[in-house]
C-alpha cells in the first residue's frame, strides 16, 4: 500500500485540527508491534486524524515508524514534532442496513387493543401510517406536528 500524499494546504488544515488533539495511541519501548499498528488503524478508522506519541529518543527512529505506520496503514503522515506523530487517513463511508421500518413512504402497522374486561381476546388491527404520522402509545394515530421556524427565518424568506 502506498501512502496518502498532501498539498501543504492541506497539511496545513489539518496540522490545525490536530492542535487540540491528545494522543490515543502510545509507542513504547517495543517499538512498532502488531498490536499498536491495529490500535492505530481502529483509531484511524474512527477518528480519521489521530496523534501517536512514541517514547523513543532517537528522532531517525520515529521518522522511520511515521513512514512505516503511513505506509502499512495507508494513512499520510501530517506532521512529526518532537515525540509527537500526526496521521490521517479518510474516514470510510458506514453503511447502513437498510430495516424495513425505516423506508420512506407508508408502512403497515399493527395496533394491539386490549379489552376493558379481561375476559376478550385483543383486537389486532392493521393500520397504514403515512410519512407525516405516528403511532402512540394508547394506539391512535397522530399527524407530526409542523416544524416551528422563528420569526426571523419567516422574515427572510
Amino acid at each position: 500500500m502506498a501512502a496518502l500524499t498532501l498539498t501543504p494546504a492541506e497539511r496545513k488544515d489539518l496540522r490545525g485540527q490536530a492542535h487540540h488533539l491528545d494522543p490515543v495511541v502510545l509507542i513504547g519501548a517495543e517499538g512498532l508491534t502488531q498490536a499498536v499498528l491495529k490500535e492505530a488503524d481502529a483509531a484511524l478508522k474512527a477518528h480519521g486524524l489521530i496523534k501517536v506519541r512514541m517514547f523513543s529518543d532517537e528522532r531517525d527512529t520515529r521518522a522511520q515508524a511515521l513512514t512505516q505506520l503511513s505506509e502499512t496503514l495507508n494513512a499520510a503522515a501530517v506532521q512529526h514534532i518532537g515525540k509527537l506523530l500526526v496521521l490521517w487517513r479518510p474516514i470510510p463511508a458506514a453503511s447502513k442496513p437498510v430495516s424495513e421500518a425505516r423506508m420512506p413512504g407508508p408502512r403497515v402497522v399493527k395496533i394491539l387493543k386490549f379489552s376493558k374486561s379481561g375476559n376478550h381476546r385483543p383486537q389486532i388491527k392493521k393500520v397504514k401510517v403515512f410519512g407525516n404520522q405516528r403511532v402512540t402509545a394508547g394506539g391512535e394515530i397522530k399527524r407530526a406536528k409542523p416544524r416551528v421556524t422563528s420569526i426571523k427565518k419567516k422574515a427572510v424568506d
